[in-house]
């Protein structure tokens, strides 16, 4: 049943006539507002993730204007409230610590607040979950605008992705290939404009998620942020926000089982960072699904790489992904996969929302029956170090990997690791397992985006680009490589790895689907 002016829940604040709702009105009227501003409207909350030292949400003042004036065109009343800013480049040991606290205060921001509905603006990578956590634990109506992928990079002609690139040159760096004159000229090259990494790393990956899930308008994930179309779409969100608080549609319209089923066949499609999954179980835990590592690995192993983008990927990235059909394109290809009748935001089901969208470079976004890798982005391990599982992204490593064994490198910090994979007399050959714990939840602590090893200088300056790795960190979602990380349960705390302690003398034996320690 549509709302009426009396039922919102501003009304409380600014509609009733005591001397409560008169001091609140006195304080707005101090603002310059007056009663045309809230009368009969609904308070829109907009949570803004800006600060100084986020590059990814440098935009996000000038996009406030936009929903705002969307907000105002649909008859609301916008009302901007800033909130941590988790910036993935600069906050350290990591933003993962800082996540929950993201989601409490969007949660408590909101509960305090006289606001109605919420728009969540985010895209830097925890900021999405965050946000979308403490919303979905308010109940009320909300919405997320993605900051969108900045532009690609670029040296000397050469197209430049965010994180995979850095990997890539620091060992051609340390390899000798490159010097300081190329290594400063990639480094002014990498990041052109504002936005999120144009990979598919954590952030494409995680907006693309919420979108899927069917808390963004139909296609907002995959626009550039420089693009105009962006700041149409976040005009369009202020004002559907609006319609969506008369509506009453609350989270748990559309955050249902199949919508968080849909947005994991995605990210296996999208060739996603294995970071999605400690998020999409939060998120759905937040919103009352039961959602498991089996049911990441189920999903898995039916859905196919589709997404040519890297990391999984080997050319494209998240720009020329918007030109080939964006997420819309691609979920045409993976519907059989979807339960079409979940509910959007936008009021539509995602069904609706696909109509009519298509893909226009199938090297970009892969039929099906070409894809980039055959299962799925994410694998789910088990063995005798991680009988709860763990998981890696197969798709974006070297395929001999797939059946290895070899000897244990353990290292028991991180510091003893940066330090000793320098070392020139390092006793380590390209069959080893490089192996890094006490870098979980707690051990990083935070666990850290550690996990995707260096390769020793010595094998770098030999030739050698990839390793088996394994780790109780996470790893960037931009990264690339053969590394095992995000365990369910810190191992270390089971009392497992301390069967690594015995270093080079340990036998790993590593087969797609599991390993095991020998």
């Amino acid at each position: 049943m549509r709302k009426t002016a009396e039922s919102l829940r501003s009304h409380r604040w600014f509609g009733v006539d005591d001397l409560r709702a008169f001091g609140h009105r006195s304080r707005l009227r101090q603002m310059g507002y007056g009663p045309e501003d809230w009368q009969g409207r609904p308070s829109i909350g907009i949570i803004n993730t800006w600060s100084d030292i986020n590059p990814c949400h440098a935009h996000f003042p000038e996009r406030m204007e936009w929903i705002k004036r969307g907000v105002l065109q649909a008859g609301g009343l916008p009302i901007e409230l800033p909130a941590l800013s988790l910036s993935e480049p600069f906050v350290k040991p990591t933003t993962m610590l800082y996540r929950n606290l993201l989601a409490m205060e969007t949660e408590e921001l909101i509960r305090s607040h006289p606001v109605d509905g919420v728009v969540l603006l985010g895209g830097c990578d925890k900021t999405t979950p965050g946000l979308i956590m403490g919303a979905t634990s308010a109940g009320l109506p909300f919405l997320y605008v993605p900051a969108g992928p900045m532009l690609r990079g670029n040296w000397r002609g050469k197209p430049l992705g965010s994180g995979s690139d850095s990997w890539k040159y620091w060992d051609e760096r340390r390899a000798g290939v490159i010097g300081k004159t190329e290594w400063d000229e990639i480094e002014g090259g990498i990041a052109r404009s504002y936005g999120h990494c144009m990979t598919m790393g954590t952030a494409s990956t995680m907006t693309a998620f919420a979108e899927a899930l069917g808390l963004s308008l139909p296609g907002a994930s995959s626009i550039p942020a420089p693009d105009s179309n962006h700041q149409r779409m976040c005009a369009a969100s202020g004002r559907r926000i609006v319609e969506m608080v008369w509506a009453d549609l609350v989270p748990g319209t559309y955050l249902t089982r199949r919508a968080f089923e849909n947005a994991l066949v995605v990210q296996m499609a999208i060739g996603g960072s294995t970071n999605a999954i400690v998020h999409a179980i939060a998120m759905a835990r937040r919103a009352g699904v039961a959602l498991d590592l089996d049911d990441v690995d189920r999903v898995g192993r039916r859905v196919p790489v589709l997404a040519n983008i890297r990391p999984a990927g080997d050319r494209y990235l998240m720009e020329d992904f918007y030109y080939a059909g964006g997420l819309l394109g691609l979920m045409t290809r993976i519907a059989p996969h979807l339960a079409l009748e979940a509910m959007t935001v936008s009021g539509q089901t995602l069904g609706e929302a696909i109509a009519g969208a298509g893909v226009s470079d199938d090297d970009v976004i892969r039929p099906v029956g070409k894809p980039v890798y055959p299962e799925g982005a994410t694998a789910v391990l088990r063995g005798n170090l991680a009988p709860d599982g763990c998981v890696m992204k197969p798709a974006a490593a070297d395929p001999r990997f797939l059946c290895h064994e070899g000897p244990a490198l353990v290292f028991d910090s991180y510091g003893e690791m940066k330090a000793a994979v320098e070392r020139d007399d390092l006793d380590v050959t390209p069959d080893h397992v490089l192996v890094l714990r006490n870098a979980g939840p707690q051990g990083g602590p935070g666990m850290p985006e550690w996990g995707m090893l260096p390769i020793p200088k010595k094998l770098v300056q030999a030739g050698v680009r990839d390793m088996l790795r394994i780790s109780d960190a996470r790893m960037s979602g931009t990264s690339y490589g053969r590394a095992c990380c995000t365990w369910r349960r810190r191992a270390l705390w089971a009392g497992r790895w301390r069967w690594c302690g015995m270093g080079t003398g340990s036998g790993w034996m590593w087969r797609h689907g599991g390993f095991t320690l020998g």
